[in-house]
């Protein structure tokens, strides 16, 4: 019987000779952000662009740069088929593009990030091939998922051929799901630095958001935060907090600070005591760095993370996410603007619900009340897009004039405490409208 070392060996390859497994037709599905595989990536849009691979069909939640400059490349987007669960900055640039020419190019799949996994383990969705990158592996045979467990795990126990790409650069995550050498096909040696990813742009009112956000966390509250300025502004007002938890979807660098200080330290967590849990993470060096071995922080995949059911289980959770718009009824979209996909509902609803099911839960989304530089409220009359959050879900709403909770306000009630929040300048208009849908 062959070592593991042995076995390791003899799927090593080039990336050229690991996607040759590839064949026209198949459905691939690729890693998320930081895992996203850069060789393989490459080698897949090189066989596309020269004519040897053709009707690939990728499905994959939020892209980065590896892929922008590559599968996602616009003149090969009539053999690549793109679904995606998640619209970010590459995905707009493209489809903007593709409207001005007339043509429908990317194809969205509106679903919970919680159910993405499971659907790549139903019939719904058939995975022939999945390409991740990974953690070198251990003299056991085992590799980790790194930043990603969200829905590598799915597609690597899904998919025909699993070809992964080993970077000494990814850290080693102990968590619950791990990839055995036997469970790969391919395996591609490729040191390259981590993609990194820099704070986001600072938004005026993030600071007044935040102080009112920070009113509602209790010492040895579990936190679930949303990525963007006001969920790191919150880490950053938190450090008079005692024996915080840390169960999120991403495990942000704010909430990694507040680990690394001792103030999320999980003493008080009834469901995985003392331990960090997550799904993926990004950030810089320093980060990466931090995570890598270090056995706080544990990564499971997005559909247990996720679930109502399991982030019900922690006591005093808490969840902070953002919203483009609210109407006076209190629907949220959180992911559609100007007629068009902007992002996605990702695991915004689950943690909705799933805090405010939690004893002593709550769910707060926190966004500034105005946008376009001011020009336009993000509190409106009504919704004219996708509903991300139903009126039935919305709890904390929190802008830069306060907090209101809308749990048990009548639809009146909510109206009014809608346009308190809203900004001055708005607020005559929103309670004439409120009259016209006989709100008020």
């Amino acid at each position: 019987m062959a070592s593991i070392r042995e076995e390791y060996r003899s799927k090593c390859c080039s990336a050229d000779e690991a996607v040759s497994r590839i064949r026209n037709g198949d459905h691939v599905v690729k890693a998320m952000a930081v895992a996203e595989p850069p060789a393989l990536l490459e080698a897949i849009a090189r066989r596309v662009e020269e004519g040897t691979l053709d009707d690939l069909h990728f499905y994959y939640y939020h892209a980065m740069d590896h892929a922008a400059r590559t599968i996602l490349r616009y003149e090969l987007l009539d053999r690549i088929h793109i679904k995606c669960g998640f619209f970010h900055t590459t995905e707009r640039r493209i489809a903007k593009r593709a409207l001005e020419e007339g043509r429908k190019i990317l194809e969205f799949i509106p679903n919970s990030f919680s159910e993405f996994p499971r659907l790549l383990r139903s019939s719904e969705l058939h995975v022939d091939v999945a390409i991740l990158t990974v953690s070198p592996m251990d003299r056991f045979g085992y590799f980790t998922f790194g930043t990603n467990h969200d829905y590598g795990p799915a597609a690597a126990r899904a998919a025909r051929a699993v070809l992964v790409e080993v970077n000494p650069n990814m850290p080693r995550i102990n968590g619950r799901t791990l990839l055995h050498i036997s469970e790969v096909d391919a395996v591609v040696e490729n040191e390259t630095p981590l993609l990194e990813v820099p704070d986001g742009k600072i938004l005026p009112e993030a600071e007044d958001i935040a102080a009112h956000v920070v009113d509602l966390i209790p010492d040895g509250a579990t936190l679930q935060m949303g990525v963007g300025c006001i969920p790191d502004f919150v880490c950053r007002m938190l450090e008079d907090r005692r024996d915080l938890g840390i169960h999120s979807e991403c495990l942000t660098p704010g909430l990694v600070e507040l680990a690394r200080k001792g103030i999320a330290n999980g003493a008080r967590k009834n469901l995985h005591p003392r331990k960090a849990i997550f799904s993926f993470t990004w950030g810089d060096r320093k980060h990466y760095d931090y995570l890598d071995d270090n056995l706080y922080f544990e990564a499971h995949p997005a559909d247990y993370v996720i679930s109502p059911e399991v982030v019900a289980r922690n006591d005093d959770f808490i969840s902070i996410n953002s919203a483009i718009e609210i109407d006076l009824y209190g629907q949220v979209n959180a992911e559609f603007l100007n007629n068009h996909q902007y992002s996605a509902t990702g695991g915004q609803l689950d943690f909705v619900r799933g805090a405010q099911r939690s004893k002593g839960g709550k769910s707060i989304l926190a966004f500034p009340s105005t946008a376009a530089g001011g020009k336009a409220s993000r509190i409106v009359p009504q919704l004219k897009g996708p509903v991300t959050d139903t009126r039935l879900d919305t709890q904390w709403i929190v802008t830069e004039f306060g907090a209101a909770n809308l749990k048990g306000k009548s639809s009146t009630e909510r109206a009014k405490a809608l346009i308190s929040l809203a900004h001055p300048s708005f607020r005559e208009e929103l309670a004439s409208e409120a009259k016209r849908l006989y709100l008020i």
